[in-house]
């Protein structure tokens, strides 16, 4: 009985040293959105501390769409190693039924605006794959917002 219970012990030890090391999944996106800043030499700013980075390489105009608001855009999506998974040309979106990620990053440019976001999984597709998308992806759009209402 003794050696049972030792041995459980050491089975719970064991479960709950490999779960404390392992980082979570914000974290290890985190990471790589930050070596893909550093690879690419952007001059990206996070919103917050959400892990999510942008880069404005055009503000446009002084009016900016809401998380709620329609837009019309020009995007190309890709993965953390250049893989393009979606690309639409003067597209409209209703940003409330787009990934949190869009919704976060879009209004902060102006029609007429440019801007990259670096979407760390959980304000993407998360956990869930999405067609060519595998689980827990960074992604990556070039967005140019060319109105909204």
């Amino acid at each position: 009985m003794k050696n049972l219970v030792i041995g459980f012990g050491l089975f719970i030890t064991i479960i709950f040293t490999s779960i404390s090391c392992t980082k979570p999944q914000i974290d290890k996106d985190k990471e790589i959105i930050l070596k893909y800043i550093s690879d690419n030499n952007l001059s990206a700013t996070e919103i917050g501390t959400s892990g999510l980075y942008y880069v404005i390489s055009k503000p446009g105009g002084s009016q900016h769409p809401t998380a709620y608001s329609t837009v019309t855009v020009n995007y190309t999506g890709y993965l953390i190693n250049g893989t393009v998974f979606g690309k639409e040309d003067t597209t409209m979106l209703s940003l409330p039924q787009t990934i949190y990620g869009w919704q976060m990053g879009v209004p902060l440019i102006g029609e007429g605006g440019s801007i990259k976001l670096l979407i760390p999984s959980q304000y993407g597709y998360g956990t869930t794959k999405m067609g060519d998308i595998p689980k827990n992806s960074v992604l990556i759009f070039d967005i140019d917002l060319i109105l909204f209402n």
